[in-house]
């Protein structure tokens, strides 16, 4: 389809997408937008998320050449793009890197060292949405990996939404998975997955704004744990 000619759906044409789909399998949501969409579609895979990690498994198997893409904020782990190099190997894929237009040594230059404890709004909004409004320029839908069970402000995730901040199709086909299916999809299916995982971190951003999770602790309590933030703003 062409991207021009995309227009907001209604709620009611939403409800109607998600009640066909109700019932639908992951793969089979990624099948259906793969058809629908055809090469305006992409996914995002941060190289972090164990989520990310399930989907571009089942995505490359649906739709090889789907296109991939990722953020480097300039403050990835190293274990983050490691992940990357070793699903690159397996898959065969290449995804397409994007970089703030700002640099680390810009940025503190503008706004003074460790902008991301000040004010993490700021320092998300310019490495990583701004960053994000590049990858999905004229897409018409993405896939992402939001599920319900991560947390409070994704309790009502469906499989199919409009992306207000980016003006697209948003495809969650994990929505209704929690981690335990996740983690069953990841050793089942041998997909590699980041080492920090196996180090206390469940959800994995950026060095500067991500920690260890202590027991009973939600699973993106970890995420700029010194504020009250709780979403970069992509999903927001």
């Amino acid at each position: 389809m062409a991207v021009q000619e995309l227009q907001k759906p209604t709620s009611e044409e939403l409800d109607d997408l998600n009640a066909q789909l109700a019932n639908s399998t992951p793969q089979e949501i990624i099948q259906w937008a793969a058809e629908k969409y055809g090469d305006d579609l992409t996914l995002a895979c941060s190289f972090g998320g164990i989520s990310g990690m399930a989907l571009l498994d089942m995505s490359v198997k649906i739709k090889p050449d789907i296109e991939i893409f990722y953020i480097d904020t300039h403050f990835l782990f190293p274990e983050t793009l490691k992940t990357r190099d070793v699903a690159m190997a397996k898959y065969h894929i290449r995804p397409v890197e994007y970089q703030p237009g700002i640099t680390p040594q810009q940025q503190a230059e503008q706004f003074g060292d460790e902008l991301w404890k000040r004010n993490p709004d700021l320092c998300c909004s310019m490495r990583k949405v701004e960053t994000n409004k590049q990858a999905l320029a004229g897409k018409a839908a993405w896939i992402t990996g939001l599920r319900r069970d991560q947390a409070s402000t994704r309790r009502d995730v469906q499989p199919v939404g409009w992306d207000e901040k980016f003006g697209l199709y948003k495809i969650s086909p994990l929505a209704h998975w929690d981690e335990k299916r996740v983690w069953q999809y990841i050793f089942e299916n041998d997909v590699p997955y980041n080492p920090l995982h196996d180090q206390g971190y469940p959800s994995i951003g950026c060095t500067n704004c991500t920690r260890r999770v202590g027991e009973g602790e939600e699973s993106r309590a970890g995420r700029w744990g010194d504020s009250e933030k709780i979403e970069c703003g992509l999903h927001r």
